[in-house]
């Protein structure tokens, strides 16, 4: 299967790599990216050769979070179709969390919004030292909802309320006490820190590996339909707010929000 802004690599002992690549963007996800990453966990679900998934982003950044062009068609759509879209990144997200092999996230730079998502539904992640992360969505009066139920899967209510809704910029350090990350490395130390997280796999029974990562998201947070649809409908609540009018078009036109002092 060809991808124009994803690529997927697997190499001769079943470790295949699923690349975000749209460095121009830093990885924001646009429409496009959101439907290919839904087709390549289906593919690498139900590939038998592919024994884990090394998660990462080309370039110097992880995932930005939305792209631009995507948040312009949001703020201009109608309510049913904002809901379509949020709707299809959540069915992405969860398809990759219910990947059955181990999705390794390789943290090679900046994740906001989206990106932090997506390092959610990691079984592990390992980030550069570098790395700065932050749910920003609050400064264009929006909220992180679709991602919100692997987020606080992955952190927990106690320690999300923390960063979830300041927008506040946070380091590998931090990152790693609220559980999104487990390990940090200078980028030099990044290959080999990731060869040592797939290492294990090797001499792991792919059927035990799969049936042991479904009994921990069985006893783990529910995240069923019913969950993305309300997570969605919030979404949708807030774009129509008078704040994520103010907000998006101050991002746009390059200027404070009124709210900001």
């Amino acid at each position: 299967m060809n991808f124009d802004t994803i690529r997927v690599m697997t190499d001769d002992i079943g470790v295949a790599t699923l690349t975000l690549a749209r460095p121009d963007r830093h990885n924001a996800m646009s429409g496009q990216m959101i439907a290919e990453l839904a087709a390549a966990a289906e593919l690498l679900a139900n590939d038998d050769k592919v024994r884990a998934v090394v998660l990462t982003g080309e370039g110097d950044s992880f995932c930005a979070g939305a792209d631009l062009a995507w948040m312009r068609a949001q703020a201009s759509a109608a309510r049913d179709e904002r809901i379509a879209e949020a709707r299809k990144l959540a069915l992405a997200l969860r398809a990759l969390n219910e990947l059955p092999k181990p999705l390794i996230g390789r943290i090679n730079g900046q994740a906001f919004g989206g990106g932090l998502g997506l390092m959610s539904v990691c079984d592990v992640a390992v980030a550069v030292d570098t790395a700065r992360f932050g749910f920003t969505e609050v400064r264009l009066g929006l909220i992180p909802a679709t991602i919100s139920p692997h987020v606080l899967a992955r952190m927990g209510e106690g320690r999300a309320r923390r960063v979830f809704m300041s927008a506040r910029i946070f380091d590998v350090n931090e990152a790693r006490e609220l559980g999104l990350i487990s390990r940090t490395v200078p980028p030099a130390d990044l290959e080999a820190a990731i060869e040592a997280e797939v290492r294990p796999y090797r001499s792991a029974s792919p059927q035990a590996v799969a049936a042991a990562k479904k009994l921990a998201r069985r006893l783990g947070p529910e995240i069923e339909d019913g969950v993305i649809d309300e997570t969605v409908a919030m979404l949708a609540d807030t774009w129509e707010t008078t704040d994520a009018a103010e907000g998006i078009a101050a991002f746009f036109e390059r200027r404070m929000p009124r709210w900001q002092v």
